[in-house]
């Protein structure tokens, strides 16, 4: 069998494949890891399972996370035998492109760019070393957020910096490559013609961010040398006026490390509302900077939409995935409520059964929820991977 694993910045996916990398047997998923996580299993026609988890302890960390969906899998496949670990790895850096099969010296590259994603690329590379420990038999194939990106046109990767820091690797990378592979796949199945054109995919969750595909590719996406940039997220600035940070730098005193956790931790809806980063806990709520933070989130939403548009000269489509975009019909109607120039507009009613398209008939853009698989991408890439 293949296992997958997917550890998000607050989240651990995790999912068992038959060795064709293609049949699913279980998918787990464990949310709000800290005090108040909790586990989802389920087999592979989605019914639910039953779940070990005693204690909230058994998810109060990635690390304690990946042990408690470890000891779940066990439980579910007795004698399982595990030929390949696929992992979800957030940055590759300038070099990695493809999947790759990880050994000690990848694993050490890898390491080295923890700083460019420090919610993730530690957990990715923890639940790597606990996979190699759990079964060392098994090849690690590692499968990279950035690589989607790696065709795009210099102009989207660059920054306005003197040349050489751009062939020392300051460049915009872009993230969510797998979730955006993994929603072409899906196009290209549900509508060949319409995969061919210009396709805007919004991944909104947690992390959030936007991604112009042309037939299929990365044209344009909103985050760039780390996963801060572009859209608001739960607990991540988003766009922010560099001259903000030298002056916190410079006037505040404030150090490096307390700067780093006030963009990564503390802001984003978190820091807006002060009351979550949850946008279900948000949309719950009447508190009046609730609904500051959710208006921010679209208007940032729509601005950006309209400059994937212009990155495309003109969109034939807008997809909306993760967590936020598959489950909120609220959202997506604020988003779409504000394009209408564009040629977005929404059908409430199929907008409220949540797709696939949730779009009149007659719309000039169509518009599309669908749910992404980014274990499904990796699954099949560590079967590749194998020959």
């Amino acid at each position: 069998m293949i296992l997958v694993l997917n550890a998000g910045s607050s989240s651990l996916k995790l999912a068992l494949y038959a060795g064709d990398g293609a049949t699913p047997l279980a998918t787990g998923l464990i949310e709000r890891i800290g005090a108040d996580g909790f586990l989802r299993l389920r087999d592979g026609s989605g019914a639910p399972l039953p779940c070990p988890l005693t204690t909230t302890a058994d998810v109060a960390s990635h690390g304690a996370a990946l042990q408690t969906a470890l000891s779940a899998l066990a439980g579910i496949a007795p004698g399982l035998h595990v030929t390949a670990v696929g992992h979800r790895v957030v940055h590759g850096g300038p070099n990695h492109s493809n999947p790759l099969r990880v050994d000690a010296a990848t694993l050490a590259a890898l390491a080295a760019l923890a700083p460019l994603a420090p919610l993730h690329q530690p957990h990715n590379l923890a639940g790597i070393r606990a996979a190699l420990a759990a079964f060392p038999s098994a090849p690690q194939i590692a499968c990279f957020d950035t690589a989607f990106h790696r065709d795009q046109p210099f102009v989207a990767q660059t920054y306005a910096l003197p040349r050489a820091y751009f062939d020392r690797g300051i460049r915009r990378y872009g993230f969510h490559g797998l979730s955006y592979h993994s929603i072409a796949g899906q196009l290209a199945t549900l509508d060949p013609a319409l995969a061919l054109g210009r396709v805007i995919v919004a991944h909104l969750g947690n992390g959030a961010s936007l991604c112009a595909m042309r037939a299929g590719r990365s044209v344009a996406t909103t985050m760039g040398f780390s996963p801060l940039d572009g859209l608001p997220m739960g607990t991540r600035v988003g766009q922010i006026d560099p001259g903000v940070l030298l002056y916190l730098l410079q006037h505040d005193a404030m150090p490096p490390e307390a700067l780093s956790d006030l963009l990564y931790r503390r802001s984003g809806l978190l820091g807006l509302s002060g009351l979550s980063n949850d946008m279900r806990c948000l949309e719950a709520s009447e508190a009046p900077e609730a609904k500051q933070a959710i208006a921010y989130f679209v208007h940032r939403t729509r601005t950006e939409v309209a400059a994937m548009a212009a990155a495309l000269g003109g969109v034939d489509a807008l997809v909306f995935c993760g967590g936020i975009g598959e489950n909120s019909q609220r959202i997506r109607a604020l988003v779409c409520e504000g394009l209408g120039w564009m040629g977005l507009t929404l059908d409430p009613t199929r907008n409220a059964s949540g797709g696939p398209v949730i779009s009149p008939d007659a719309a000039i853009v169509r518009v599309l929820v669908l749910p992404t698989n980014e274990e499904s991408v990796i699954a099949f890439a560590a079967r590749a991977a194998l020959g």
